[in-house]
């Protein structure tokens, strides 16, 4: 029996859950799995990535010393969340409290 080629149409959450014909399941599990093995292949360029600048690292004798150039090819961007970037930066309130009460 021959196969039926699937549209490679983008398939929406509602396409998927409203129209539930065999097909378009099919086509939405092939695209899953298939994504799931790019994400396995993208965690292991970054393991990798990390190995080799803790090598540069450990040449250089201290961290954070080598300066990185910007990546060749862009990446998928990242947004912080609100809650983390919070975390990550502190406010410029606590930071000028923390550097008058060291000044006196």
């Amino acid at each position: 029996m021959a196969r039926k080629n699937i549209a490679t149409s983008a398939l929406s959450f509602v396409e998927i859950v409203m129209r539930a014909d065999a097909d378009t399941i099919r086509a939405a599990l092939e695209a899953r799995l298939k994504t799931d093995e790019l994400l396995a292949e993208r965690e292991q360029a970054y393991r990798r990535i990390a190995e080799l600048e803790a090598q540069v690292e450990e040449l250089m004798g201290e961290p954070g010393v080598f300066v990185y150039p910007p990546p060749p090819l862009p990446v998928a961007s990242f947004k912080a969340t609100p809650a983390s970037k919070k975390a990550a930066q502190p406010s410029a309130a606590k930071t000028a409290t923390k550097t008058a009460a060291t000044a006196q």
